[in-house]
C-alpha cells in the first residue's frame, strides 16, 4: 500500500519551546512538520525545495524573518510564508504582507486560527 505523502509545514524560530509547541500542533493536524531553529539552518537543509508552507519567526538572531521570507521568494515565490513576532508593530505587518507573507501574528496567537491559515495556504496553493 503506498504511503500519502503529507504536506510538509516548515517552522523557523530560534524559541525551543515555540518550535515544540508548533511541532505538536502541526503533527496533530496531519501534516509532517520540520524544524529549524534558524533560517541559516533551514537554508542550508535543503528542505526548501519540498516545503509546502514555512512559518517564521521575525526577531531572530543571525538573519530575521524578513530576510529569510526574501529569500524564499527568491526561489519559491508561490510558497506560503506565515510572519510571527513577539512585537508589535503596523509597519512589521505591512512589510511582511506587502512583501507577500500570507499572514501575520502576533504572539501569543490563536493555535486553530493559525491552523486554518495553513489549511487555507494548503488548499489554495493545490488549486
Amino acid at each position: 500500500m503506498a504511503q500519502i505523502e503529507r504536506h510538509i509545514v516548515v517552522t523557523v524560530d530560534d524559541d525551543r519551546r515555540m518550535r515544540q509547541s508548533l511541532e505538536s500542533l502541526i503533527e496533530s493536524a496531519g501534516y509532517a512538520p520540520l524544524m529549524f531553529s534558524s533560517a541559516e539552518e533551514f537554508l542550508r537543509s535543503g528542505s526548501l525545495a519540498k516545503a509546502s508552507c514555512v512559518i517564521t519567526d521575525v526577531g531572530m538572531p543571525g538573519m530575521d524573518g524578513f530576510e529569510l521570507q526574501r529569500r524564499i521568494r527568491l526561489e519559491r515565490p508561490q510558497l506560503p510564508v506565515i510572519l510571527i513576532s513577539g512585537l508589535d508593530g503596523v509597519e512589521s505587518r505591512e512589510r511582511a504582507l506587502g512583501n507577500g507573507a500570507i499572514e501575520f501574528l502576533y504572539k501569543p496567537f490563536d493555535v486553530l486560527g493559525l491552523l486554518g491559515i495553513i489549511r487555507a495556504a494548503l488548499t489554495n496553493t493545490q488549486e
